[in-house]
């Protein structure tokens, strides 16, 4: 909203007619601490404008088939485009909508990043990765938790992209977390929150 003030008489003529456009406090403002601010601006405008792109889906394994559906048309039509997507392994959700779409596209550009191991992950996980071309395993984290081994694997994951595309609930702190260490990284970053 922009507000024009009007002068009094004895406000020197030079404010008469000035016009003052409010900024909120909330609003997003470059500070003068952030030298590097206008650089990582222009290195997202960079990320955005190229036609081929490092893309991270990951999120939630607890979706409905209807948001499994729609990652699967997305990871088909970013591959389509010449996009490779990286993900990590999983039965349901998020990941495994990724992995069938682009392996749909072309299994050349999908690269499964995986928190340890095939043989520790799932037999219907291992299935699923039959015939994926880029295997990525973990066997140093073979004695994690697969919870820690996840949040490790998430942040492979992210170093590895240009562009991260999160499906996840305001709850799924890892995944939160994962969003968070892409910002820092000063990522191009897409959430999808499905509560």
């Amino acid at each position: 909203m922009t507000e024009i003030l009007m002068s009094s008489k004895e406000d020197d003529k030079e404010k008469q007619g000035s016009i003052v456009v409010p900024i909120d406090d909330d609003m997003d403002t470059i500070k003068s601490d952030s030298p590097n601010t206008v650089d990582e601006l222009a290195m997202e405008l960079a990320t955005i404008k190229q036609s081929a792109k490092r893309i991270a889906i990951i999120g939630s394994r607890n979706l409905p088939i209807t948001h499994q559906q729609m990652i699967e048309i997305l990871a088909t039509a970013l591959v389509r485009q010449g996009n490779i997507i990286i993900t990590s392994g999983g039965s349901s959700g998020t990941n495994a909508a990724a992995i069938r779409g682009a392996m749909k596209a072309n299994p050349d550009k999908l690269k499964v990043i995986l928190p340890q191991t095939i043989g520790q992950q799932p037999s219907d996980v291992q299935d699923q990765l039959i015939g994926v071309p880029n295997i990525v395993e973990h066997a140093d984290r073979a004695m994690m938790t697969l919870a820690d081994a996840s949040r490790v694997c998430n942040r492979e994951i992210i170093d590895d992209c240009n562009q991260l595309i999160c499906f996840l609930s305001h709850t799924s702190k890892t995944l939160h977390n994962a969003v968070q260490y892409a910002e820092e990284g000063h990522k191009v970053i897409t959430v999808f929150y499905l509560d």
